[in-house]
């Protein structure tokens, strides 16, 4: 991992059940500002400024149901 000091990412996990009784987990990952400059990853990148527009509503709905659905393997 090219971070170099162990505090600079910090990842958390949250578990509880839902509104359907199911257990659900959550993660967060935070990464101090520091290591993603030494990354090349700060504001001044283009890549880091909105671009363009957001996806249509539809997207972001058949993104959901795809995610919630059971897939068969």
């Amino acid at each position: 991992m090219p971070f170099v000091v162990e505090h600079e990412v910090r990842f958390d996990l949250a578990c509880g059940a839902g509104a359907d009784g199911r257990w659900r987990g959550w993660f967060r990952v935070e990464v101090a500002a520091e290591a993603l400059w030494r990354l090349g990853l700060h504001p001044s990148q283009p890549s880091s400024v909105v671009d363009g527009p957001s996806p249509p509503g539809w997207w972001h709905a058949a993104g959901e149901r795809y995610a919630l659905t059971p897939q068969v393997s």
